[in-house]
């Protein structure tokens, strides 16, 4: 399993509260949108990153991680499986201290070089779901 439940405590507790949601539009149809708002009820401030750069939940998007200027501590990933490969690439390249493919969002390769990297990491899981289990 990819996301032990070590992991998934580290990602939400220990390594910090400013979490990049790439995929994260204003549209509140999408998964992204109600994810974010349960993360910041949880206390994490909440970064959309979205080719629209729009601001959501009150807090101003970016349209590129490498747009963001400040740190990011952990990096969500809402996109095609496809594409996941390459944020978790930027992820690291950055400087993040974790990535999280939600849930269908999967890239073996992509897991293995973040891992490599030493980033923590958590593939198809969603911290919405999560984050309340261990309270």
């Amino acid at each position: 399993m990819h996301s032990e439940t070590d992991s998934v405590r580290r990602i939400l507790y220990d390594l910090g509260d400013t979490w990049a949601i790439v995929g994260l539009s204003s549209n509140e149809r999408r998964a992204a949108y109600g994810v974010a708002k349960v993360l910041q009820r949880y206390g994490k401030r909440i970064v959309p990153v979205h080719p629209k750069a729009e601001r959501v939940h009150g807090e101003q998007g970016y349209p590129s991680l490498d747009a963001v200027p400040f740190d990011i501590d952990v990096v969500d990933v809402f996109v095609n499986s496809a594409l996941a490969g390459a944020v978790a690439d930027q992820a690291v390249a950055r400087g993040a201290g974790a990535v999280w493919f939600q849930l269908g969002v999967i890239d073996e390769a992509a897991y293995e070089r973040t891992r490599a990297a030493g980033l923590d990491m958590v593939m198809d899981r969603c911290p919405a779901i999560e984050i309340p289990l261990l309270d």
